[in-house]
């Protein structure tokens, strides 16, 4: 299990590119206010993008990419979903399970690098240089932060290799985060290896799943749900794994629920007494597995645990695990989701 510090910069926490070539180069704002530039050509090369303040130009398709941990699988998932696991040299990124077939196996499969890791659970800095990358990912800009023991973007780049900070992730603070972040980060990979149309697709068929689905659950109540990574503690109180804001929260608008614990915390998680979760009424549970290879059985711990809850009364949980996080498969979530909340309209 991660240590404290990278899992809540990673959960608790790239811009959006225009993917069509032209003869001449063109400019476009980025919905986060960054600026994408992309010069004509068959290739669709080079490609600059303007990430977290770091100007990186790509002239070919990368060919050895290093995924940093950071608690996450958005990145490793999506390189997957767009069909480019034979470009990773080194990853580190796994939840050991995930709603996807085959995904969690897949991802075992990839190479590691045989990297010995820092106490951050990461790719410390000597080792990330001979691993002799041309392309680093990282969720938040903590896994370039010199004071970690990390390569900064800037060493990266003395040695030819360019770098990216997810959506959302360049003052690894996640809470704003929202589904439009994972197809940003489809569409960012698309345009960096060439298959823009390939991520167009997925995002298009995600969408249309999830509208499906919100279609079936509009004008119902909205349940108020629980949700927390199981058996992880990132603070002092007994719930400090507990979301509070961030994708989590559009995924669950989306399924026709909301958060009961939206209002207990600024940030992405809220650290809960045993006694503030009693006294809130929890309608649906939904646990997130990070490497715990049984969150049901948790799910149903505490459900025995507060029996006042309409969720205890009702056995109304979902486990899930990468679905729910920053990837190109929060559709999955939403649908599991809101089966469970509106079994009757499915």
């Amino acid at each position: 299990m991660p240590k404290k510090r990278p899992v809540a910069i990673a959960l608790a926490g790239a811009l959006c590119l225009v993917t069509t070539a032209c003869a001449d180069s063109t400019e476009t704002t980025a919905a986060t206010g960054g600026k994408v530039s992309a010069q004509a050509g068959t290739s669709g090369y080079p490609v600059t993008l303007e990430n977290c303040g770091t100007s990186e130009k790509f002239t070919e398709t990368p060919g050895r990419v290093v995924v940093m941990n950071g608690a996450s699988v958005a990145e490793v998932s999506t390189l997957l979903a767009l069909g480019l696991g034979d470009k990773i040299v080194a990853n580190q990124q796994t939840y050991g399970m995930s709603e996807v077939s085959g995904r969690a196996a897949a991802i075992k499969a990839l190479p590691t690098g045989d990297v010995k890791l820092n106490d951050a659970y990461d790719i410390p800095r000597e080792a990330m240089i001979g691993l002799r990358p041309d392309l680093v990912l990282s969720t938040t800009s903590y896994g370039f932060d010199e004071k970690n023991g990390f390569a900064t973007r800037e060493q990266l780049k003395e040695v030819g290799a360019n770098s990216y900070v997810s959506p959302q992730g360049c003052d690894q603070d996640t809470s704003k985060m929202t589904i439009a972040d994972s197809y940003t980060l489809l569409r960012d990979m698309g345009k960096i290896f060439g298959r823009s149309a390939e991520a167009e697709k997925l995002i298009a068929a995600s969408e249309k799943s999830i509208a499906d689905v919100a279609a079936k659950v509009k004008g119902e109540k909205t349940p108020k749900v629980m949700v927390l990574f199981s058996n992880m503690a990132m603070g002092g109180n007994d719930f400090s794994s507990v979301v509070a804001k961030g994708i989590y929260n559009d995924v669950l608008a989306k399924a026709g629920g909301t958060n009961a614990f939206e209002n207990a915390s600024e940030t992405s998680f809220a650290d809960l007494s045993k006694e503030k979760v009693a006294a809130t009424d929890v309608d649906a549970l939904v646990v997130i597995g990070y490497n715990d290879p049984n969150p049901a059985a948790y799910a149903k711990k505490l459900l025995k645990e507060f029996p006042q809850w309409p969720a205890a009364k009702n056995n109304t949980y979902v486990a899930l695990s990468d679905s729910m996080y920053l990837g190109p498969s929060n559709d999955l979530a939403v649908a599991k989701i809101a089966k469970a909340l509106h079994p009757d309209k499915f």
